[in-house]
Order: C-alpha cells, then structure tokens, then sequence
C-alpha cells in the first residue's frame, strides 16, 4: 500500500515532520533552547494557516541518546525505552509552544502516558488532522531497537502523508560527509535504493527500505536556515529528495 493510499481522506496536503531532538538544543549542549523551540513553532504555524497539514515526529537526543547509554553497560532496551521517554518530553515541550501561539494541538504517544496524552490511534491521528490540529507523535514506534527515523517514516505512511520532510544540521545529502570532507557534493536528488546502497546516512536502513516499500519520498534539509521549515512544509524545493 502506498502512502496516497494510506488513509488518506481529505483534500488537503499532509505532511510528517520529522525532527531531531538535537534540533531543540539550538546552540545549547543539552536540553531545550526555547528561542529555537518558538522559531520551529512560529514556522509549523504559518505552514497550517496555508493549509497544509502537519504531523510531527521528535527524538529524543538532546536528552537522551540510548545507543550512548547502551555502550556506556545499561541493557540497551531499558536504554532505548528511557529515550522514548526523552521523546515525550520534548513533544511536551513543542506543544506548549505551538498552543502559546494558537496552534491546537494533540500529542500521541506510543506508550500510553494517559495522563499527559493520548495514546497512538491511527484514525484518531488523521482525524485531528482533517480538522486542522498539529499532531505530534511520541515514544518512536514504542519498540526498542528502532530509531525515531523509523517512527517517522512508519507514522507517515500509517497516516497517509505525502512526504517525510527531515531536518536535520546539514543541507541536504551529500556523496561524502561535508564535516570530513570539504570536497564532499551535494546531491539534489536520489533514489531511496541509491541511499541504501551507497549508506548515505539519509536515515537508518530500515526507515529508507520502509519509505522505498511505500513509494514515500523523503526531503532532507537543513533546520539552522530559519524559514527552511515552513519552505519544506509548503512544498518549496530545498536540500534533497529522496524517492
């Protein structure tokens, strides 16, 4: 099943935003940065007044990174599960600055956290979605061992969006890393089995083979840039288009 044939029930273009936690950081070594955080939202919001509609996948590495701690001798599922807690934390967080500003907004977890959201319902999703609310997704696919890459990608599909557009600190996709190599080029356009087989770091192996299974383009772009959000949102073309 296609991603166009996921669900999708309103007229409207929809897309799944996937951004890192280290996005959230700004200049910061940890945590929130809440002018970064407001920035993101202010874009998100200008993004639905145009009538677009926006789900949102958030990681969790700007409070927790499971992998780090795994290697550091934790058992990699309760280190993976502590970062899908790290995940809510954040998808709190851009709530709250999405709602400051008159943005309604659900955020959907994984792991049902009932008290402070709603537990992960496909239908519910793309409900909230049709009446123009910001759903935020939480906790990655509530699994250990896959990464929040994956979630968006799965999430995406689940609820019938046209593209994952993930922002990241670089431009776009490039045959080399640019922060080794100064040599490296920027690639405006890929194939997802292209990705694969050249291991371009796009997003982990499993997130791409999802995306290429259902037809589901992937935009990489740079989130430093302010406005390169709401341009991804809306359609403008930016960085690298996986598909």
């Amino acid at each position: 099943m296609s991603s166009s044939e996921a669900g999708q029930s309103s007229g409207n273009r929809r897309v799944l935003l996937k951004l890192s936690g280290a996005a959230l950081k700004g200049p910061e070594a940890f945590g929130l940065h809440w002018p970064t955080v407001n920035r993101l939202a202010a874009e998100i919001k200008e993004a639905t007044e145009s009538g677009v509609e926006v789900a949102i996948v958030v990681g969790g590495g700007n409070i927790w990174r499971g992998k780090e701690a795994a290697g550091e001798g934790m058992e990699r599922a309760a280190a993976d599960y502590a970062g899908m807690i790290a995940t809510v934390i954040n998808a709190l967080a851009l709530q709250v600055a999405l709602e400051t500003i008159g943005v309604d907004t659900r955020v959907q977890t994984a792991i049902e956290m009932r008290e402070v959201a709603e537990p992960f319902i496909r239908r519910r999703a793309t409900r909230h979605l049709e009446k123009g609310r910001v759903v935020i997704f939480g906790a990655g696919t509530g699994n250990p061992y896959f990464t929040s890459d994956t979630a968006g990608v799965l999430r995406a599909v689940e609820i019938g969006a046209h593209v994952v557009m993930k922002a990241t600190d670089v431009d776009g996709v490039y045959d080399s890393d640019p922060r080794q190599n100064p040599d490296a080029k920027q690639l405006p356009e890929l194939s997802h089995f292209d990705a694969l087989n050249r291991d371009l770091k796009v997003m982990d192996a499993t997130a791409i083979s999802l995306a290429k299974d259902n037809d589901l383009p992937i935009v990489v772009f740079s989130l430093e840039i302010p406005g390169n959000v709401l341009k991804a949102i809306k359609g403008e073309r930016i960085g690298t288009i996986v598909s």
